[in-house]
């Protein structure tokens, strides 16, 4: 279904090769408001599907845009040396365990009711966070390796922690 929610979804997902391709160039600063109008648009188009009721559509477009941004951004970001690798491998092996568990539990024939947990929504907002840092940090030259710590450690923490609460949700499906 095409609607305004529908449409600023599939602009995000459009956005993903630009914003990387901004990274690999090193134009941190088009990148950091590319992705910052990413996030924008994301807050926007859930406010949207709220209101208008969802689409299937939607719903299976919006998680889609929302992983390949920040896995393609985790992925850049270590590329250009600007993220430690082990933390890109953490937050691409969440998704794979979280997608894989998602299409096991399909094949089984169990109903998959896809809700985002609280811890899940907490290690979103932290991953695009320290995204939002590092290319802000890239693009002024600044150096904040205190708050970049901080960050790469609550990700990695949120990032553990969700991860295993699907997990344990997934395993606990009849």
């Amino acid at each position: 279904m095409v609607n305004l929610p529908n449409i600023i979804t599939f602009t995000r997902l459009c956005a993903v090769p630009v914003t990387v391709w901004l990274v690999l160039r090193a134009q941190f600063v088009a990148a950091f408001w590319l992705f910052v109008a990413a996030g924008v648009s994301d807050a926007v188009d859930g406010w949207l599907a709220r209101r208008r009721g969802p689409t299937p559509v939607g719903m299976a477009l919006d998680p889609v845009a929302d992983k390949l941004l920040m896995v393609s951004m985790y992925v850049t970001l270590v590329a250009m040396h600007r993220l430690a690798d082990w933390l890109a491998i953490l937050v691409v092996f969440r998704e794979i365990v979280i997608l894989g568990g998602i299409l096991v539990l399909a094949v089984t024939g169990h109903k998959v009711a896809i809700r985002p947990l609280l811890v899940s929504k907490l290690n979103t907002v932290l991953q695009i966070l320290l995204v939002a840092v590092t290319l802000a940090l890239a693009a002024t030259g600044w150096h904040w390796p205190t708050v970049m710590q901080g960050l790469v450690w609550a990700v990695a923490a949120s990032t553990l922690i969700s991860g295993s609460a699907y997990v344990w949700a997934g395993a606990r499906v009849r």
